[in-house]
């Protein structure tokens, strides 16, 4: 199982928040600087645009692109990506993977991005089996696996966020029960120990993102290459 170390961006900073809340922000430092660090350990980061997420439009694309630029990481990048433009843009400076939320919902958009662009992946963000949308501001009260059984048409990458266990370091759910099948399907939310790891590789996710558990120091990604 693939681990994708995270960094979330705000005002050009990583910073991590405590359930999606941007009432509970915790600085952590130069972006670049992180990234290069997990770059001696991983090939693929995952960054969110935390600005772009809840105001509608890519903030941070500078500091990506400078992340790409001098660490040659691939990078899986989400916030704020709701426009064509925006998503071309994203691709154009060298992000391999980018991430769709709340435009997903729309169907004629998602199917004109994934027709112009490969690697498009969405993001299933997930509280109570109900979906929410717009930097998880709003639940959007469409079950999970209805959504998915739509959006599996479009796109065989997926990212499954647990939005209450986020930024928590509580551990994953117990009750994730597997609903998708050949699809590529990378957890978030709440990793924080080497056996949360194995508890997700045994219902079946392809990866796991780790954010906070790193910057804390809970889980070390170079004990984790070397086991695996």
């Amino acid at each position: 199982m693939k681990i994708i170390p995270a960094i979330d961006l705000m005002n050009k900073k990583a910073v991590r928040l405590y359930k999606g809340s941007k009432n509970e922000i915790k600085e952590y430092g130069d972006p670049v600087e992180i990234a290069k660090e997990f770059s001696k350990y991983v090939d693929l980061i995952h960054i969110v645009d935390l600005d772009g997420a809840f105001e509608g439009s890519v903030k941070n694309l500078d500091v990506v692109k400078q992340i790409i630029k001098k660490t040659g990481l691939k990078v899986e990048l989400g916030g704020g990506l709701r426009t064509f433009e925006s998503i071309k843009n994203a691709y154009e400076i060298g992000v391999t993977y980018v991430i769709i939320g709340t435009a997903a919902f729309n169907l004629e958009f998602l199917e004109k991005v994934t027709s112009a662009f490969n690697n498009i992946t969405i993001s299933l963000d997930v509280e109570n089996g109900t979906l929410k949308t717009k930097g998880w501001l709003e639940n959007s009260q469409i079950n999970l696996e209805d959504a998915f059984s739509i959006f599996k048409k479009y796109t065989n990458r997926f990212i499954y966020t647990d939005t209450s266990k986020d930024g928590t370091l509580e551990g994953v759910s117990l009750n994730i029960k597997r609903f998708w099948q050949d699809e590529e399907i990378i957890y978030a939310g709440g990793v924080s120990k080497k056996e949360d790891l194995k508890k997700l590789e045994n219902i079946g996710f392809d990866g796991a993102i780790i954010g906070k558990a790193l910057y804390e120091g809970k889980i070390n990604l170079q004990e984790l290459r070397g086991e695996q």
